[in-house]
């Protein structure tokens, strides 16, 4: 068995910072972005967590272009730092690190910070690093408090705000999971459609202690109207998740037998010379790539 071939040193290299080039000029106002005063206080605070990356040094000049770690190396420079730990790369391709890894969810980022409270972190230190409000670090922690587990395994790897948890664990589990359904159907894990399914969710699926919502224009005919309306979505949505698998498999094999019937240069003019509609629709369902088509 051949071993793979890494595409960087795994050891990281420390770097000066005039040992580094840019391979992009650095965005207008970055210093007053929020995301450039997280990383700048983070690095202030606990140091660099994830060294830059950059490529092989180039034999005339002697320098590295940095291929990723633009922000940070700024914030570096900023704080006073004449060197910075650097991964190299092995190879030629100029691509930004980043855009192969997947971001942190919110659920890992608020385990990843419960489990530095418990571990004594004060939570000052925690803002500080993160450079948000303390209240935040707080609602960050108790995040999934008041929800249940099915729900939580749906928003395991997305990214949404804190603030959705406060509005999903006013409802009972079983519409909670109602509820994570529709959102991750509709790709849209924002607070406003949380809250517009909390108006529609019945008082008896709401928790002990929570009334139903009323908004200002909406009689209670039209509220029943939305509820039987949401409750027939989601009907459809558990029929549409039933059948999706069986859907998809059954155009991967259409797909398969067509291009394969077209390739035949014979029959492909026959069909064409005697159902050219046919022929139409036959190569629509070829190109096809997913059943949103």
């Amino acid at each position: 068995m051949t071993g793979v071939a890494l595409g960087f040193i795994p050891e990281p290299l420390l770097l000066a910072m005039d040992m580094i080039l840019p391979s992009r000029k650095v965005p207008v106002g970055l210093a007053t972005s929020r995301k450039y005063n997280q990383i700048r206080a983070s690095i202030e605070e606990v140091g660099l967590i994830e060294p830059l990356s950059v490529a092989a040094v180039d034999a005339s000049s002697g320098q590295h272009l940095r291929l990723d770690g633009h922000v940070r190396l700024v914030a570096l420079r900023d704080l006073g730092h004449q060197a910075a730990p650097c991964l190299i790369a092995t190879d030629d391709e100029t691509y930004t690190y980043n855009n192969r890894i997947n971001r942190l969810s919110t659920i890992q980022e608020h385990i990843m910070i419960r489990r530095a409270v418990e571990r004594g972190v004060p939570t000052e230190r925690l803002a500080k690093a993160l450079s948000v409000d303390v209240s935040q670090i707080i609602k960050k922690v108790n995040l999934l408090d008041g929800i249940c587990p099915e729900a939580i395994d749906l928003f395991k790897d997305r990214q949404f705000s804190v603030e959705l948890g406060r509005v999903i664990r006013k409802m009972k589990p079983t519409r909670q999971v109602e509820c994570a359904e529709l959102m991750v159907a509709a790709n849209n894990m924002t607070v406003a459609y949380a809250e517009a399914l909390l108006v529609a969710t019945p008082g008896m699926s709401l928790v002990e202690g929570v009334r139903p919502r009323k908004i200002a224009g909406v009689t209670p005919d039209q509220m029943a109207r939305m509820e039987r309306e949401m409750a027939n979505l989601q009907g459809q949505y558990r029929l549409v998740e039933h059948s999706y698998g069986q859907d998809v498999l059954n155009l991967v094999l259409a797909r398969g037998y067509l291009t394969k019937l077209l390739e035949n240069s014979k029959v492909a003019k026959y069909i064409k010379q005697r159902q050219p509609e046919v022929l139409e629709q036959f190569t629509a369902i070829v190109q096809t790539t997913t059943l949103d088509q």
